[in-house]
C-alpha cells in the first residue's frame, strides 16, 4: 500500500466514524510559545482538551506534520527515528472514548477493506491497572491474553510517571498496538485515554474527568513500512526516492548497512524536515526554531563533506522532496525555488570553514588521545562554535563516535564569560568570529544615552559585522547586504524587556546607514540596517539619530501599559500579575494572570480608569536604587526574574512604581488616550489585552464610527437606532429561513434575475452571487434549474449561516463544461481556502464549508477570476 493511499484511508475512515477531517496544522506554530516546532497531532486541539474554545465538532481526524529533534542521534541509525515525520490520529472531545478507540483501532488495521494486516501479527499493552482497557480487549476484540500485556506508568501512562510524579493536571492511560514481522515488533499506534485529572501526590490522587478525552497517534512512516513489507522507514515510497537521489547528489551508492548508508538516510531526513520549515519562513539563524533548523542543515553538509562533496548539494535535493510530498502538500511546489535558495547559501556558509573545522576537531580527538583524556573541554566547543560555525550539538555527535564525552556545563560557562550564547539555549549571540574577543577586552560595551536624548553626534564605530564576519569596513555596493554597526555609545534601544528596538539613521562624512533594528547582545548594541550611500569603517565619527516619531509612539505605548498594569490590578485584584507584554508603536500586548475572561462591563472600568489617570497627567520619573530599597519602596517586579544589585524604578504619581528599564513619558497626559481592542486566553489562566494609544486609538475609534455611519446608511437608520434594526432584520432572516428550509419559497423565481446578472466568459454563461437565507437543497435545486435552462453554464452560489458562524458554497457545470474538462470540485477548493473550509464533491457538482462568513463577497469574486483562468486554459 502506498503511503499517500494509508494516509487518505486513515482520514476517510475515520470520517465514516463522524470525525470531521481537519488539515495539517503548521509545522511552527507560532500561537503556542510552549514549543518550537508541533511535536504531535493533538498540539492544534490544545484549547478543546483544555475547555478554552467553543467546540465546533467533538470527534476529528488529521494528519499532521511533525517535527521533533529529541532522538536526532538516532536519525539515520536506527530503523524508525525522524526529525520530520507525520502522524495519523483520531480525537474525542468529550465524546466517544475507550471501547470506540479500541474497537475503531482494530477495525481499521485489520479489516481488509482497510489495512488487512493479519491479527495474528498484532499484539497490545495497557496501562499496569487499566482493567477497563484489558476487558475490552480480551473479552470483546478477543485479542488472545499472551498477546496483551500490562506496562507501568513510565511506557503506558501520559505524561509518563505522571500519577507517582507528576504533574499534576490533565492525564491517563494508554494503550500501544504492535505489529510483529520477521524483524521484530514495532509500535504503530498509541492510544491515550486521558480520563484523569492529577491532584497532589498519591495515593488516591487520581480524579475522573467528568469529561474524558481520547488523543491517538499512528506513525505514518512506520506503518508504511510495515505494509509495504521493507525493513525501515527509509525504504517507503516516499522516503527511498530521497536517499537515493542524496546518494546521486553526493557521488555514492547507497547500502542499507554501510556508514554512507546512515549518513544518506539522515541526509535525507534532515533535507525534508528543513524543507517544510523553510517553506513556513523559518531560515536557518541564531536563536530558537531557527537555530534547530540551521543545526540540521551543518549535520547534513558534515555528512555530504565526509562522504566527498566539494560544495553545496542539499539545496538540489529540494526537489525531489517536493516531488514526493506533493500529494498531501500541493503547496511546497510555490516555494522550491525559495526554499533551495536559502539551503544553498547556508551551505555556502559552512562549506567555508568546514574544512578548516574538520581538521581542528581531528587534532582535538587526536591530543585528547595521546594525554588520555575522555572529555572534550567547555573551552574546545566554545572555539568550534565561535571560530568555525560548528554548532555543539554537532561537535558532541562526532565526540560520541569516538567514545569521547561532552562538557555540556563548560560550554555553557564558557559562552556565559564572552557574553554570548549557544542556539541551545533561548538566544544565540550574534558575534561568532574570533576578532571580537580584542573588543570586549578594549570596551565594556555600549553605553546607552537614548534616556536623555534621541541624537548625538560623537558615537565612534568600534565593529562592523557583515555576512556574519567582522570587518573593517563596508562600502555602498554592499548596500542591499544587512550590515550591523556597533558604536561605543548610542541613543539606540536595543529590544529588551517587551519594548521593540529603535530604528532611524547613523550618518557622517559622506554616508548614510539606516538602522532597521536594534538589538541587545553580550552588553553591545547592534545595530542592524543597510548602508545607502557611502563608505563605513572602523574608527569613524557618526551622528546618531533615533526616530522620533516612532520611539514617541512606542513611548506612549509603554507608559500605558505601567498603567493598564496598574488599573487591572486595581479592578480585578492583586492576583493579576504581568506574565508578559509587547510595546510596539502606539500598541501594546500585555498579559496577566486571571482565572477567567473579563467582561464587557470590566473591559468598560479598565479602560475608563486608564483613561481618568492619562486626563490627570500625572508626572513620570525614574531612578536608580539598590534592589534591596526597590522593594521596600513597593516597586512592582516581575515573579522568577533576576534583577540586578541596581535597579530603574519608574512611577508615575502615587499609584505606579515598577521596575523598568524602557523608555517612558514626562507624564500620563502625553499617552493621549488608550483604547483596549482585543482581550483573550494566551494559556490556563492567563489573559491578554491589546491596546492602542495615541493616534492610533483616535484613528481606530473614527475607523469604528466611519463603519457605524456606513451601516446606518445602508439600513436607512440613524446611528442610534441601528442595533433595533439589525435585530428586526435578523428576526426576518430567522423567518425566511424557516420558509426556506420547509420549501415555502420557490427556488425558481431567482432563476430568471440569476441570469440576467450572469457574465458571459469564452461562451460561457456564469452566474456567481450570494443566495441570502437558502438551504443546501435550494442551491442546489438552482443550479440545476440554471444548468436546465443555460447550458452551457457554470454557477458558484453561496449562503451564510450567520448565527453559527458558518457559510456555504455550492458549484456546478453543465455537462459539455465537464467533457471540456472542467471540475467543479478544483473550482470551488480556491473561493473555500478563502473562508477557512475544503470542500468535495463530483466534477458536475462541489460543495464547500467555511467558517468566515464575512469574507463571502471576496471569495464570489476570487471564483469569478478563477473561472476566467480555467476557461482560458481548456
Amino acid at each position: 500500500m502506498r503511503t499517500d493511499e494509508l494516509r487518505e484511508k486513515y482520514l476517510v475512515f475515520f470520517e465514516t466514524k463522524g470525525c470531521v477531517r481537519r488539515p495539517s496544522d503548521v509545522l511552527v506554530p507560532r500561537w503556542d510559545p510552549s514549543v518550537l516546532f508541533t511535536p504531535a497531532g493533538m498540539n492544534q486541539f490544545k484549547d478543546h482538551f483544555l475547555g478554552r474554545c467553543k467546540l465546533e465538532f467533538t470527534r476529528a481526524a488529521t494528519c499532521q506534520k511533525c517535527l521533533r529533534t529529541g532522538d536526532i542521534d538516532n536519525v539515520g541509525r536506527t530503523a524508525y527515528h525522524h526529525t520530520f515525520f507525520e502522524m495519523l490520529g483520531n480525537f474525542s472531545f468529550g465524546d466517544y472514548f475507550k471501547r470506540e478507540a479500541i474497537h475503531w483501532a482494530w477495525e481499521f488495521c485489520t479489516e481488509k477493506k482497510w489495512l488487512g494486516i493479519d491479527p495474528d501479527r498484532l499484539s497490545a499493552t495497557i496501562y499496569l491497572d487499566d482493567d477497563e482497557a484489558a476487558e475490552i480487549w480480551l473479552r470483546e476484540v478477543k485479542l488472545p491474553a499472551e498477546r496483551l500485556q500490562r506496562i507501568g506508568e513510565d511506557e503506558n501512562f501520559w505524561p509518563a510517571n505522571a500519577p507517582s510524579k507528576g504533574p499534576d493536571g490533565v492525564c491517563g492511560p494508554c494503550s500501544e498496538i504492535y505489529c510483529h514481522d520477521d524483524h521484530g515488533k514495532v509500535e504503530i499506534w498509541n492510544l491515550v485515554f486521558t480520563q484523569f485529572h492529577r491532584v497532589g501526590d498519591p495515593p488516591d490522587n487520581l480524579r475522573p474527568l467528568p469529561s474524558k478525552n481520547i488523543d491517538t497517534g499512528m506513525g505514518l512512516e512506520r506503518t508504511a513500512a510495515v505494509l509495504q513489507g521493507v525493513d525501515t522507514n527509509f525504504h517507503i515510497d516516499i522516503l527511498r526516492p530521497l536517499v537515493e537521489a542524496a546518494g546521486e547528489v553526493c557521488g555514492v551508492a547507497y547500502e542499507l548497512e554501510s556508514e554512507n548508508g546512515r549518513r544518506l538516510r539522515r541526509i535525507a531526513d534532515h533535507v525534508r524536515a528543513c524543507t517544510f520549515a523553510i517553506h513556513e519562513n523559518v531560515y536557518p539563524g541564531p536563536n530558537k526554531e531557527k537555530y534547530v533548523i540551521k543545526r540540521l542543515l551543518r549535520r547534513a553538509v558534515l555528512d555530504g563533506r565526509q562522504m566527498g562533496a566539494e560544495g553545496p548539494f542539499l539545496y538540489r535535493l529540494v526537489s525531489k522532496v517536493v516531488e514526493l510530498m506533493k500529494a498531501p502538500y500541493p503547496e511546497l511546489s510555490d516555494t522550491v525555488e525559495r526554499v533551495s535558495q536559502v539551503i544553498e547559501k547556508e551551505e555556502a556558509n559552512f562549506f567555508s570553514t568546514i574544512d578548516a573545522g574538520l581538521d581542528r576537531i581531528r587534532r582535538i580527538f587526536a591530543q585528547m588521545k595521546k594525554h588520555n583524556r575522555g572529555v572534550v573541554s567547555g573551552a574546545e566547543s566554545a572555539d568550534m562554535f565561535q571560530t568555525y560555525g560548528f554548532p555543539p550539538e554537532l561537535f558532541e555527535s562526532m565526540a560520541a563516535e569516538h567514545n569521547l564525552t561532552f562538557d555540556w556545563g563548560g560550554f555553557e560557562r564558557e559562552m556565559e564569560e564572552h557574553g554570548l550564547k549557544s542556539g541551545a539555549g533561548q538566544r544565540v549571540e550574534l558575534f561568532k568570529s574570533g576578532p571580537l574577543e580584542s573588543l570586549k577586552k578594549a570596551i565594556h560595551g555600549s553605553k546607552f544615552v537614548g534616556y536623555e536624548t534621541t541624537e548625538i553626534d560623537d558615537a565612534k564605530v568600534v565593529a562592523i559585522i557583515a555576512a556574519d564576519q567582522l570587518c573593517d569596513k563596508v562600502d555602498e555596493i554592499d548596500h542591499q547586504h544587512p550590515v550591523v554597526v556597533v558604536l561605543d555609545k548610542t541613543p539606540f534601544y536595543g529590544e529588551m524587556g517587551g519594548q521593540v528596538g529603535d530604528v532611524g539613521e547613523l550618518c557622517g562624512d559622506g554616508f548614510r546607514f539606516e538602522v532597521v533594528d536594534a538589538q541587545v547582545d553580550g552588553g553591545f548594541t547592534l545595530h542592524s540596517g543597510h548602508l545607502r550611500e557611502g563608505e563605513i569603517a572602523l574608527g569613524k565619527l557618526v551622528c546618531a539619530r533615533v526616530d522620533v516619531r516612532r520611539r514617541q509612539a512606542i513611548r506612549r505605548a509603554h507608559s500605558a501599559t505601567h498603567l493598564l498594569h496598574y488599573a487591572l490590578r486595581k479592578h480585578l485584584g492583586h492576583h493579576a500579575e504581568q506574565q508578559g507584554s509587547k510595546v510596539d508603536e502606539d500598541l501594546l500586548r500585555f498579559d496577566f494572570t486571571n482565572p477567567s475572561a473579563l467582561s464587557p462591563e470590566e473591559l468598560i472600568q479598565i479602560e475608563d480608569e486608564v483613561n481618568a489617570r492619562i486626563v490627570e497627567g500625572a508626572r513620570i520619573h525614574w531612578e536608580n536604587m539598590p534592589l534591596a530599597d526597590a522593594r521596600k519602596a513597593g516597586a512592582m517586579m516581575l515573579f522568577g526574574e533576576k534583577y540586578p544589585d541596581v535597579v530603574r524604578v519608574v512611577s508615575a504619581g502615587e499609584f505606579s512604581k515598577e521596575l523598568c528599564g524602557g523608555t517612558h513619558l514626562e507624564n500620563m497626559g502625553q499617552v493621549g488616550l488608550l483604547r483596549i481592542v482585543g482581550e483573550e486566553s494566551v494559556a490556563a489562566g492567563t489573559r491578554r489585552i491589546t491596546a492602542l494609544t495615541g493616534l492610533a486609538a483616535l484613528k481606530d475609534i473614527r475607523a469604528k464610527e466611519a463603519s457605524l455611519a456606513k451601516v446606518a446608511t445602508l439600513l436607512k437608520v440613524p446611528p442610534e437606532e441601528v442595533a433595533a434594526r439589525v435585530e428586526n432584520l435578523a428576526r426576518e432572516v430567522r423567518q425566511l429561513k424557516k420558509q426556506v428550509a420547509a420549501g415555502s419559497v420557490s427556488p425558481g423565481t431567482s432563476v430568471e434575475k440569476l441570469l440576467e446578472d450572469a457574465t458571459d466568459e469564452a461562451g460561457v454563461k456564469v452566474v456567481v452571487a450570494e443566495i441570502p437565507g437558502a438551504s443546501t437543497q435550494v442551491l442546489r435545486e438552482l443550479i440545476d434549474q440554471l444548468r436546465r435552462k443555460a447550458a452551457p453554464v457554470a454557477v458558484m452560489l453561496g449562503t451564510r449561516q450567520e448565527e453559527e458562524g458558518k457559510v456555504t458554497l455550492i458549484a456546478g457545470f453543465s455537462r459539455d463544461l465537464v467533457e471540456r474538462g472542467l471540475d467543479a470540485v478544483s473550482w470551488v477548493r480556491g473561493p473555500a481556502g478563502l473562508l477557512g473550509g475544503g470542500g468535495g464533491g463530483r466534477p458536475d457538482m462541489a460543495q464547500a464549508g467555511g467558517k468566515s462568513p464575512e469574507k463571502l463577497p471576496q471569495a464570489l469574486h476570487a471564483a469569478r477570476v478563477d473561472f476566467e483562468t480555467m476557461i482560458a486554459n481548456t
